[in-house]
């Protein structure tokens, strides 16, 4: 078999996966948004670049030769040849419009039944917002230009690699897929593996290797702005839908069905983070709100597929629950995790990739007539399918872990990650962009008038200026 396949693409799964992979790449300033708002307001640019700046470093490697180690002709099922489709080459080109009267439309590089361009696109946005979730773990402190180096060798070195392993299908835009796909048969519909677990892990040891910020944990680092965090949670949901029904790679009833599971489990995660902090805390907070929302997008992630009702109520209960009590780890540990990546994204993707050994239902689209899968313990398929995703997220894990590690401590020692203690003091936002979020002396100045006493009259108004400038500097 060759690839990619020449043909016609169906207009409608076209038009559909051109759709989500928008509404994907909307869930990185959606991320943007929604860590921005977790750190202190001299703190919240950097944060939002380093979101932001993931969109570019990504890309062109992605172009270049990204989508080839990720989806080229398998090595070992380890990882694809970066030459097969270095630049994009064979895959752009070619008219997909039927041409009037005789003449015949041409056929174009297709994967599935969709241009091969927008799968190129589509699996693009999940590699950005992958990088881009490891900067959660590392706020206020890590100098900009080396998370920018880090982004670029941690794509090629560590995503590249695994989305080859657990997106890569025999026969579906590459000629022998990955060993967790193919060989394993493990579960993983949309990124619990790839994505969450992936980039969760990575953020403990970049975290580690990085050091706690100055004062944590004694010093409480509050959130300056919760409509931004809530602002981010609502994009991250709504462009969710993308990364999930989207992953069906068609206008289908898979689509549909993912859709459901992911809105029943998101709810369910919400509701249950809340609970556990009404009991733990006493009251149920906006941050926990916006946190259990996520917590749940992320169990549901390589679940949607395989659950029925039921099992997506009961991945977002769990994952709710356990990531609200996992956020705690890093005071036990030790390790300032600052917007708690590990908490929700590696403890979220581990509990929905291995619950699906457990609920995988009969009747779900990836289990219903698919060879080498198995249905959940709980609906009588033995232990089989637990153990398959066990050795899918565990291997994500280690391999991310022990590459990130070397690869920060490379760093460490070379180029440096760490601002100077007097620029943390500083703040990041004036360190390392020259900017600041927020300019309080200038609102002050122009909005609160001055009220000039009897003495400042009779000093003159020289004086009485020189004061207010001094009390709004």
């Amino acid at each position: 078999m060759s690839f990619p396949q020449m043909g016609q693409p169906d207009t409608g799964d076209t038009a559909w996966m051109l759709a989500s992979s928008a509404l994907v790449l909307l869930m990185t300033p959606g991320l943007a948004f929604f860590y921005g708002g977790m750190v202190r307001t001299r703190s919240v640019l950097n944060m939002i670049m380093m979101s932001v700046s993931a969109m570019g470093v990504v890309t062109v490697l992605w172009v270049l030769y990204g989508y080839s180690m990720s989806f080229g002709n398998s090595k070992g099922g380890l990882v694809g040849n970066p030459g097969d489709y270095w630049g994009l080459k064979g895959l752009i080109g070619g008219n997909a419009v039927k041409a009037s009267g005789s003449t015949p439309a041409t056929d174009i590089p297709l994967a599935g039944t969709m241009p091969a361009t927008v799968f190129v696109a589509f699996q693009l946005m999940f590699a950005i917002i992958t990088v881009a979730l490891i900067s959660g773990a590392v706020a206020d402190r890590l100098k900009f230009t080396a998370w920018l180096v880090f982004s670029g060798l941690w794509a090629t070195l560590v995503y590249f690699p695994v989305a080859h392993w657990v997106f890569a299908a025999d026969g579906f835009a590459s000629e022998h897929g990955g060993w967790i796909n193919n060989k394993l048969h493990a579960i993983d519909f949309a990124g619990g593996t790839a994505v969450h677990i992936n980039s969760g892990v990575a953020g403990l040891a970049l975290a580690i290797v990085l050091g706690k910020r100055k004062g944590w944990p004694q010093t409480l680092f509050r959130p300056h702005n919760l409509p931004f965090v809530m602002l981010g949670a609502g994009l991250l949901w709504f462009g969710w839908f993308g990364f999930n029904a989207g992953s069906a790679t068609s206008s289908n009833g898979s689509a549909g069905s993912t859709f459901m599971t992911t809105t029943i489990a998101t709810a369910t995660a919400m509701l249950a983070w809340l609970l556990v902090e009404r009991i733990r805390d006493g009251h149920p907070t906006t941050l926990g709100a916006a946190s259990g929302i996520v917590a749940g997008l992320v169990a549901i992630t390589p679940s949607c597929s395989s659950v029925n009702v039921l099992g997506a109520l009961a991945i977002g209960f769990a994952g709710g629950a356990i990531c609200a009590l996992a956020v705690g780890l890093k005071y036990k540990f030790g390790f300032d995790d600052s917007l708690d990546v590990v908490g929700v994204h590696m403890v979220g993707g581990l509990t929905g990739t291995l619950l699906v050994g457990l609920l995988a239902a009969p009747e779900s689209t990836a289990i219903n007539g698919v060879n080498g899968v198995s249905k959940g313990l709980f609906y009588g398929g033995g232990w089989s399918q637990l153990e398959r995703q066990a050795v899918g997220a565990f291997s994500v894990l280690f391999y991310s872990f022990i590459v990130t590690l070397i690869l920060a401590l490379i760093l460490k020692y070379t180029i440096g990650l760490r601002l100077s203690a007097e620029e943390e003091a500083g703040g990041i936002d004036e360190s390392e962009h020259a900017e600041t979020a927020y300019e309080f002396a200038v609102v002050g100045a122009s909005s609160i008038p001055h009220r000039i006493s009897s003495e400042e009259s009779a000093n003159g108004q020289d004086d009485a200026a020189k004061k207010v400038e001094a009390e709004t500097s």
